[in-house]
């Protein structure tokens, strides 16, 4: 018989080293996905010794928009489906019949636009459950700042012949004026069930 052959071993020390390198190229070449975020300005905060004084409104003024622990989506009241909100959420903004039921119209001059009829004292109220599906909240938040986009895409067509983002500084402030995204969160609440 022969001699036996020794088998050789797979030195392992570099391992960690290669993982390393391949962990630290594949965190620099993946891009993430950051588009989910949702983008506010909060208030400046009160004074000290500041009194905040009591808001009148007025009901026909405030579209209350409530998703509940199921991820259902109940508008003024009534449930709907989130795919019929971008629309409900326009007609409440323009008003366009002048409806005893929707926000009050007011004639106000707006440099660039000149007079014209709006809802400036509207607000949308979106309401949720602490129990509610992040992703669904995004989604309603994406519904009703669309809505606000279309319509001063809109607006901006036929005002100045193009799209809002490519309005300068004036005319975007001018198109604002006339749809001012109001959106006002109220702190998550443990609502449970449409009913």
């Amino acid at each position: 018989m022969g001699k036996k052959r020794k088998i050789s071993e797979i030195n392992s020390s570099s391992m960690a080293d290669i993982a390393f390198l391949l962990l630290i190229f594949f965190l620099v070449t993946t891009s993430m996905n950051t588009s989910t975020g949702l983008s506010r300005r909060l208030p400046p905060p009160l004074l000290k010794d500041q009194v905040v004084p009591p808001v009148d409104i007025n009901k026909r003024n405030i579209f209350i928009v409530k998703v509940n622990s199921q991820n259902q989506l109940m508008v003024q009241g009534e449930e709907m489906n989130i795919r019929d909100l971008r629309q409900k959420a326009r007609e409440f903004i323009t008003n366009e019949a002048n409806d005893v039921k929707l926000p009050v119209k007011t004639m106000v001059n707006i440099p660039l636009i000149g007079e014209i009829e709006i809802t400036k004292d509207h607000v949308i109220s979106l309401q949720n459950d602490v129990d509610t599906q992040y992703q669904v909240y995004i989604e309603v938040q994406n519904e009703l700042v669309a809505a606000y986009n279309e319509l001063r895409n809109e607006l901006s067509k036929e005002k100045f012949g193009k799209l809002f983002d490519d309005l300068d500084e004036d005319q975007k402030k001018a198109i604002q004026a006339v749809y001012p995204q109001k959106i006002s969160e109220a702190e998550p609440k443990n609502y449970g069930g449409v009913k």
